[in-house]
């Protein structure tokens, strides 16, 4: 009889370890589980996935009834191995049956059902999650009155629960699982650059990506109208704005097949062709215009074209839907546009840059993380931090980076020369 009673407790002490190694994984598994995975999933009609979205919206509830659940099988394991240890040992059995429950408790109960579940932490939340949902209904009472009493003691202390001070944007999350999933080699760069840039949308600005008006393609409206087809054909633009008077006074926006349509009409003069009368009006928009926003606003008005201007009204450029979606992609090139070389990588690891080239543009290339707070392109982080027009052969050493004047026309700094340096966090001229 006295065996039978041994075997049964035994058996009941390795029952208790195998509940609480099914909750120390449980708690694992659906702290850990992915919620726009178990979104998708649930939007997919799979109704456990639909239990973990329940279970982890209320955490708390959740972990307290986990925790309660865990403590209660492990005390009762432990208890049980310390009776019984006794009934051999006299006294000593409590030491006995204090370190071997700590070794059976942390290998088997704690750290290998864990493991388990970090691996197979949705597969696991997938499984577990119909058998915690009436563990959770079933200490709810409890789990409560545990909660109000934890509630009372921290805000004695000053302490708040609800989460506000850490909680952190949607975007913020996006950034920092792009940033991590490239970081362990399962995002590759360029997909990382793409979804970064969707992202980025909302905190540029046009004028940070918007051609500069000394780089526009501009055509007089008051020439004759052969002379402006023939301009128009030699550009490898297919809108093209058009001025009068002065360049900033831009009257229309010409488009190339508008003027093939025109041209190709039998009854059509190329001489006495009224080019204004087939320009668009222009669509003007303030440089601090959000790129998110112009997005929708060409989508909105199905326009690909627009004029930048600052506050008073001056000619700043011009952006179109393509330079917003490169924003995104990165380069797109057709057979039409002229190749630029403003990178070019040297052997003994500078890399020569236009002084024209954003500082994004350069970032998302080299994979740098010069600051783009205070200058649009890299021309204009040096003067920013030199505070002055640099000479043609002045080197500069800031952010990490030596930074050497290659060449200037006028007060234009038109070629770079970049090397990074070390150690960091030496700034100034030399």
């Amino acid at each position: 009889m006295v065996i039978i009673d041994i075997a049964l407790t035994l058996i009941l002490i390795f029952v208790l370890l195998g509940l609480s190694a099914f909750f120390s994984g449980s708690e694992t598994a659906l702290t850990a589980a992915s919620r726009a995975r178990m979104h998708h999933l649930s939007e997919g009609g799979n109704k456990r996935a639909r239990v973990v979205e329940k279970l982890t919206d209320d955490r708390e509830r959740l972990i307290g009834a986990i925790l309660l659940g865990n403590n209660l099988v492990n005390i009762l394991a432990s208890s049980m191995a310390t009776s019984l240890l006794i009934t051999f040992f006299g006294d000593a059995g409590v030491v006995y049956a204090t370190l071997v429950m700590t070794a059976l408790v942390l290998i088997f109960s704690e750290v290998m059902p864990k493991t388990y579940a970090i691996a197979n932490t949705d597969r696991t939340a997938l499984a577990v999650a119909p058998i915690i949902r009436w563990v959770v209904r079933l200490f709810a009472p409890v789990t409560a009155a545990v909660a109000f009493i934890i509630q009372r003691t921290l805000t004695l202390f000053g302490i708040s629960t609800d989460g506000a001070d850490h909680a952190l944007s949607a975007h913020d999350e996006l950034r920092g699982a792009i940033a991590l999933h490239h970081r362990e080699g399962q995002v590759v760069k360029r997909d990382r650059d793409m979804l970064g840039g969707i992202l980025d949308l909302r905190e540029l600005e046009v004028s940070e990506i918007m051609v500069h008006r000394k780089n526009m393609t501009m055509v007089d409206a008051s020439l004759p109208a052969p002379d402006i087809i023939r301009q128009v054909m030699q550009s490898p633009h297919t809108r093209i704005p058009l001025w009068k008077n002065e360049p900033e006074n831009i009257v229309g926006i010409l488009h190339a097949k508008d003027l093939l349509r025109a041209i190709a009409g039998e009854e059509t003069e190329t001489g006495t062709l009224d080019i204004l009368a087939l320009a668009a009006k222009p669509w003007f928009v303030p440089d601090s215009t959000s790129v998110q926003h112009q997005l929708n606003a060409f989508l909105r008005k199905k326009s690909h074209f627009a004029l930048v201007v600052d506050e008073y009204g001056a000619l700043m450029g011009l952006v179109t839907l393509e330079d917003i979606l490169e924003e995104i992609v990165g380069d797109i090139a057709d057979e039409h546009d002229i190749a630029l070389t403003d990178l070019n990588r040297q052997p003994d690891g500078s890399v020569i840059v236009d002084g024209s080239i954003t500082i994004r543009d350069l970032n998302r290339a080299m994979d740098w993380s010069l600051p783009d707070d205070e200058a649009t392109t890299i021309a204009g982080l040096v003067i920013h931090e030199a505070q002055t027009i640099p000479e043609r052969g002045q080197a500069f050493t800031f952010h990490d980076f030596r930074f050497v004047i290659e060449a200037r026309q006028r007060n234009q700094i038109t070629k770079l020369r970049l090397t990074p340096v070390r150690p960091k966090g030496i700034r100034g001229a030399e």
